[in-house]
């Protein structure tokens, strides 16, 4: 279904990301649980953008970073196009429940922001200081230039709670206790401070290839194993 849109990757620029993500976000009904993950993901992509002349230190950094990122998402979805089973094990939950019934807009999209930023993330640093220099052990400015992005991801995901709500205004007081629960499984600074610790653990293992690769082969299990509870169907249908 994507394949024809995933051809297009790997992306090269941020605007490439942000075109891609369109044409995903357009291409997916929404009854398409990826949908909504992917509709998250271009919001912060939007945004990161809009900052990138004012905001970081090393501006180029962050470009990169976010290019390599994305580009793991759209190898990951586009690894699925035989079935989930083709996918990253941190991505196989959400991959295979991305149709049920009784799952969450906003839990749809946390199961995505759980794959992508605890498995992905840390590839994707350790992948952007190999291409432009320096290591995250020891780089204070461009580690403070990611943790900005914090505040980005935080009111991207608190403005599209509302759009993503639609739909359960009946359900709100039988439902909000159970969403709040899954939604206190997730922390976007935590995970994304985590995601940086992983980096140095894999930056610092890249002389032992074979731990490296049992290390992050673990990372990824316990992913998937994450995202299979964020996923956990609360009562609602396809419309919320």
């Amino acid at each position: 279904m994507l394949s024809n849109i995933l051809s297009r990757a790997p992306a090269r620029s941020v605007d490439d990301v942000v075109s891609i993500m369109t044409a995903i976000d357009h291409r997916l009904p929404d009854n398409d649980g990826l949908k909504w993950f992917n509709r998250l993901y271009l919001g912060v992509t939007v945004s990161v953008r809009g900052a990138l002349g004012a905001t970081f230190a090393d501006p180029a950094f962050v470009e990169h970073l976010d290019v390599v990122f994305a580009n793991q998402y759209f190898s990951a979805i586009g690894r699925s196009d035989g079935g989930p089973s083709g996918a990253p094990a941190a991505w196989r939950p959400l991959l295979q429940a991305r149709h049920a019934d009784g799952i969450a807009r906003l839990q749809f999209a946390l199961a995505g922001m759980n794959a992508h930023i605890n498995r992905d993330l840390p590839e994707g640093i350790v992948q952007t200081f190999k291409k432009m220099g320096g290591d995250p052990v020891s780089d204070e400015t461009r580690r403070r230039d990611f943790e900005s992005v914090n505040a980005v991801l935080e009111r991207v995901e608190a403005e599209v709670k509302a759009e993503f709500s639609v739909g359960v205004i009946r359900e709100v007081d039988m439902l909000a206790g159970q969403l709040d629960d899954v939604i206190a499984m997730w922390n976007v600074r935590a995970a994304r401070a985590a995601a940086w610790t992983h980096a140095q653990v894999l930056w610092s293992l890249e002389s032992v290839p074979r731990v490296r690769n049992a290390f992050f082969d673990k990372l990824d299990g316990l992913t998937g194993f994450a995202g299979r509870g964020l996923l956990a169907p609360r009562g609602l249908t396809h419309g919320t």
